[in-house]
């Protein structure tokens, strides 16, 4: 396969990065295949050039000069699989199905539940590729992507093979798992999700109760969930299209119980969800909320003043604009509450 007539030089990523900073790839490749994903990786290690995989660019704080050759997957693809016996065993209800890594994340959960599958409707929005998703293990409203994924299939670059890493070894955590562990090593190009026909009954946070209540909905289906999460997202949460954002732009703190308490003491309205035993997560855009911090703008950039969790940019500013106000607002919280706060966007490239 001869790719090198496909790959693109000094390709603009500009558009590839839902913050909108101006970025330009020494190299680019949109792979549709894992054979086009061999032979790209293959032209790379021939040229001595590092390899950067991208996705929809939604989670990543893009470098103004990327080296090497940036590969963005475009496998596409979606189908339900037969349930297997284990899950036959687990419940009559279960459902596989694989999905591309290419696959935009939002329309795939649209996609199931039109299906009548349950699983992914409180996740609805979220921006980004199916392949993205389990790196940062997204979740939204008491749904997260380790509570659905059975396998991923991914090419290893340092073995140059493809692999499939069961639920277990991709060890995930809070926005954590060995894909973001090992940053670089693997290319995800296909995901097996287990979904359900059973809605889940549980509505657990407040802005969906109040969004149900004000309907009069008292058994939410697949469907009016779906809707909930889309009509409260998009009254808290920016349109990258229109303004400059990567969603979320810190993960919720995790704090022990007797640091809760403390807090509570000083702050009654603190805002927490139980998150293991001895520990409880804060509620991050409450704390920047506090601190006064919603709806300011700092040149270029700025807080969202809807959503004080969302950083955003208005244009004509770089990376380092946007990294300066995070430092300013993480010491702000630090210096009030003693507790800092970590991004959720990764470094373009990592490294």
């Amino acid at each position: 396969m001869n790719i090198e007539k496909k790959i693109l030089k000094n390709h603009s990523l500009k558009t590839s990065n839902t913050l909108g900073f101006p970025a330009s790839a020494e190299y680019f490749l949109a792979v549709k295949s894992e054979s086009e994903l061999e032979a790209a990786v293959d032209f790379a290690k021939q040229n001595k050039l590092s390899v950067r995989v991208l996705g929809g660019g939604s989670n990543v704080l893009m470098a103004p000069q990327v080296d090497g050759l940036v590969i963005r997957i475009d496998i596409m693809g979606k189908r339900i699989i037969q349930t297997n016996a284990e899950a036959d065993i687990l419940s009559k209800e279960a459902v596989s199905i694989v999905v591309g890594g290419g696959e935009n994340w939002h329309a795939t959960v649209e996609w199931c539940v039109a299906q009548g599958l349950s699983g992914m409707e409180s996740m609805a929005l979220i921006p980004g590729r199916m392949g993205a998703a389990p790196v940062q293990n997204i979740g939204a409203y008491g749904q997260e992507m380790k509570d659905i994924v059975v396998k991923v299939r991914a090419y290893h670059l340092e073995t140059c093979a493809f692999v499939v890493l069961s639920k277990g070894e991709c060890r995930f955590a809070y926005r954590d798992s060995t894909f973001k562990q090992a940053p670089g090593q693997y290319i995800i190009t296909e995901v097996e999700l287990r979904l359900s026909r059973h809605q889940d009954d549980n509505v657990r946070y407040a802005a969906l109760q109040s969004y149900f209540a004000h309907k009069g909905i008292n058994q939410p289906n697949i469907k009016q969930v779906f809707d909930a999460v889309c009509a409260v997202r998009r009254s808290k949460l920016p349109d990258p299209e229109v303004l400059g954002n990567a969603g979320s732009f810190f993960k919720n703190p995790v704090v022990t119980l007797a640091q809760f308490q403390k807090l509570k003491q000083q702050w009654p309205d603190l805002i927490a969800y139980s998150e293991s035993e001895g520990y409880m997560k804060l509620a991050a855009g409450w704390l920047i909320d506090q601190c006064d911090w919603k709806g300011k703008r700092a040149g270029c950039v700025g807080v969202y003043e809807k959503q004080a969790l969302v950083l955003v940019h208005f244009g004509g500013g770089q990376r380092e604009d946007l990294l300066q106000l995070a430092k300013d607002i993480q010491d702000s919280i630090f210096t009030t509450f003693r507790v800092q706060l970590e991004m959720e966007p990764q470094l373009f490239p990592t490294a």
